[in-house]
């Protein structure tokens, strides 16, 4: 896939400084587990996912994720296992005819119930299986993690393909203050063994939310639920933490529809008005109209917490999030002189944006990563934001 592949050529000189590289499941894994971005949702009992894919229905779907798990009911895992098995023959048919490049086919993920259902899918998914990235493990403990991990390494060995794994960390032991901290040290020591094969570490806040009835609302974010925010400052803290760090995803953002307002948009009007004048006021109403306000501040705040990506229920969700991951130019060029100049002659040197003190040591981690992501969702021009790519009619 490559992000942003729906724009025409014209449109992407316009808006980036930098264009978004092709990333593929053989891409290389510590880029591979920056490039997921917004990853949507489908529940595999629906029988259009190789069609909409294939005709590019949501032109900007770059990963998605097939659920067998919540998203079916207890009575349609067999139906859900066969749908998802034909599509999926679909989906490989139409690579092998070149309906489907490198550019266009989105990285393919299935979220299974279980070890033992991984084992036989990847059996009966037989050579198709080359067309999925990897699995996703529902509620990941120190109970579960050994299993699914050790059945994926299995598999990865038999298959002969690249698969990757991405726990989603959801389970009362990882929420419970008095368990947490064990709890989470135990699931780092078991993803440590098997740190080839793990992509991403996923946040399951709908789930930590209901262990208490709790539910936040669309004006809302994740970091409002205190007792949801504690936790995932503790995954950051634990597993992002260098040397080793993995990639941390924000968790999903779950409003799409309008509903009546309570409290103040949490979109500021001035950078609108400032890129459109009265156009990006409208703009900005749109968004909020639609709810999209709360989830363009959580990704905000989700970035500022050093998490990448984000799991979504609904296919408006993808342009926000993605125009939210492209670098800034201001970001490149800071990002690039630090890289540059980290070879002991200096320690600290002026922005050339004439804005800032860059230090190298303490700035080098961040600057590698802005790199890493300027590679993958590209670098806008120095006057372009994000707010231009969501100006753009995008459905048709």
């Amino acid at each position: 896939m490559r992000y942003f592949n729906h724009l025409p050529e014209l449109h992407l000189e316009g808006f980036f400084y930098k264009k978004p590289m092709v990333v593929n499941k053989y891409t290389d894994r510590t880029k591979l587990a920056y490039s997921l971005g917004p990853l949507l949702y489908m529940p595999a009992t629906r029988r259009d996912i190789a069609q909409l894919i294939m005709s590019n229905k949501y032109r900007e779907l770059t990963a998605l994720a097939i659920c067998l798990e919540d998203a079916v009911g207890d009575l349609e895992v067999a139906q859900a296992e066969e749908s998802l098995i034909s599509q999926m023959a679909t989906i490989e048919e139409a690579a092998a005819e070149g309906r489907l490049t490198d550019e266009t086919a989105p990285l393919i993920f299935i979220r299974v119930r279980s070890p033992h259902q991984m084992r036989e899918l990847s059996y009966r998914l037989g050579s198709s299986l080359e067309q999925v990235t990897g699995f996703v493990f529902p509620k990941f403990s120190s109970k579960t993690g050994e299993s699914f991990l050790a059945e994926l390494e299995q598999i990865n060995r038999q298959s002969g393909t690249v698969l990757y794994g991405m726990p989603i960390l959801e389970s009362p032991e990882v929420l419970h203050k008095e368990r947490r901290l064990d709890e989470l040290l135990h699931i780092k020591e078991i993803v440590g063994r098997y740190e080839e094969l793990i992509l991403n570490i996923r946040i399951g806040a709908t789930d930590l939310c209901g262990l208490y009835g709790l539910r936040r609302s669309s004006q809302m974010t994740v970091y409002d639920i205190a007792v949801v925010s504690e936790l995932i400052t503790d995954i950051v803290n634990l597993f992002s933490r260098e040397p080793g760090g993995y990639v941390v995803s924000g968790p999903v953002w779950e409003y799409f529809s309008n509903s009546q307002r309570i409290l103040k948009p949490q979109l500021r009007q001035t950078p609108f008005e400032k890129q459109f004048g009265s156009e990006g006021l409208r703009l900005r109403k749109e968004l909020i109209s639609k709810n999209f306000d709360g989830l363009i501040q959580e990704t905000l705040l989700d970035q500022a917490n050093g998490l990448v990506g984000k799991t979504i229920i609904h296919p408006s969700h993808l342009l926000p999030v993605q125009a939210m991951h492209v670098v800034s130019k201001e970001e490149y060029v800071d990002a690039l002189s630090i890289v540059q100049q980290a070879n002991g002659r200096k320690g600290v040197f002026k922005s050339e944006f004439q804005n800032k003190m860059n230090e190298i040591k303490p700035h080098l981690k961040w600057a590698e990563k802005i790199l890493m992501k300027s590679d993958i969702y590209g670098v806008f021009h120095e006057n372009s934001t994000f707010i231009d790519l969501l100006s753009e009619p995008v459905y048709t």
